[in-house]
């Protein structure tokens, strides 16, 4: 076996300075604030030192510098920015295992835009670029010679809600979960636990409590056949009566298909069926939302890609158009968008701005 420490470059080992530049123009007619102008820049530096020929430390930091105006021409206006700490962590890697311990991404689970176990990021599917925040805490993941891996993870210090969290963490207490990938025919499944002690105090229209141990467990499996198959589901109970927030289940049921046409397209199609309920597996308050994205290569340079939702219960839909031409130092974004008045069951970041109705977004993306 080829050791992670011996395939690093000259290059790779040391001091490495990165960064990503966006520049990005919003119009929603529909909007009081119809015009937006941002930007963002996230500077990344990275220290790596081979220890012996299969342990690797590295030290990575990254901030998130971003500015904006939403403003009505010659009337009203509104400005947000901040600087604000992107990712910081220490990483140890081996052979067969990593460990990592700062601020991080955590992220898994096998659906694309629905995802019942998007639980510690806010990545909005549409998004080319990703943005998320991260979270604290220490994660460590080993891998078997058989292609199964092991997670575990303890998170502290996160006070804002994080992926679907309808109630903040308490800090009185480590979060602590972990996961178990296992190959199977044609696929793989994973099953993920993880705890938490939530704080509803000072939440309106929720029962105030100030520790509400909660019990997630997750389950998420894909066969690739002749068609990519999943299916991904969570569920989330409370030990304090929170009415229909005290249960919650989310089941995404999707495939994916490349059709032979031109370059390949891709058709994926999601569904998600969600509950709310007092007691567990009632589906007495339940929601229905449809996802299906296309992509296409126009080019080498050049790529077209969609997402749409529909929810059955609101009978609104969303739809987003994306046209991307990569250049010899940036890439350019050209997207068009509408967003209904109704929440359609994505975990959403800026890139929508929170606007509704028809929409255009151009940006450009410098790394370097």
């Amino acid at each position: 076996m080829v050791s992670s420490t011996e395939l690093l470059s000259q290059d790779e080992k040391g001091f490495r300075f990165n960064g990503q530049l966006s520049l990005y123009s919003n119009y929603a007619p529909k909007n009081d604030l119809d015009f937006l102008l941002g930007g963002r820049y996230i500077p990344e530096l990275r220290y790596t030192v081979p220890l012996d020929t299969s342990t690797t430390l590295d030290f990575f930091g990254s901030a998130n510098i971003f500015g904006s105006t939403s403003f009505h021409p010659f009337d009203s206006s509104n400005n947000t920015g901040d600087i604000t700490a992107y990712r910081i962590w220490a990483r140890l890697t081996g052979r067969q295992y990593e460990v990592r311990l700062g601020l991080q991404k955590i992220d898994f689970g096998v659906a694309t835009v629905l995802r019942p176990l998007q639980w510690f990021n806010q990545v909005d599917p549409r998004d080319p670029l990703g943005i998320t925040n991260g979270v604290y805490g220490g994660l460590a993941r080993y891998y078997f010679l058989n292609n199964a891996n092991l997670w575990f993870w303890v998170l502290y210090g996160n006070e804002k809600t994080k992926g679907f969290e309808l109630i903040p963490t308490s800090q009185s207490f480590p979060e602590i979960g972990g996961r178990v990938q296992l190959p199977i025919p044609k696929g793989e499944i994973g099953l993920t636990y993880h705890y938490r002690i939530g704080d509803s105090e000072g939440i309106p229209e929720i029962p105030s409590y100030e520790k509400i141990p909660e019990n997630r467990f997750g389950l998420d499996v894909k066969w690739d056949v002749t068609v990519g198959l999943w299916l991904e589901a969570s569920h989330i109970t409370k030990s304090k009566n929170l009415g229909l927030l005290t249960n919650q289940t989310l089941i995404n049921v999707g495939t994916d298909y490349t059709f032979g046409i031109g370059s390949g397209l891709n058709f994926v199609i999601e569904h998600l069926l969600g509950s709310y309920d007092e007691k567990a597996f009632q589906f007495e308050e339940i929601s229905n939302t449809t996802a299906v994205t296309l992509a296409y290569p126009l080019s080498f340079f050049d790529n077209m890609s969609m997402v749409s939702t529909y929810s059955w219960d609101s009978k609104t839909g969303s739809f987003f158009l994306n046209y991307e031409h990569q250049f010899k130092k940036f890439a350019g974004y050209v997207m068009l968008y509408y967003n209904p008045e109704t929440p359609q069951g994505l975990i959403e970041n800026d890139i929508q701005t929170s606007t509704t109705g028809p929409g255009m977004r151009l940006m450009i993306v410098f790394n370097h």
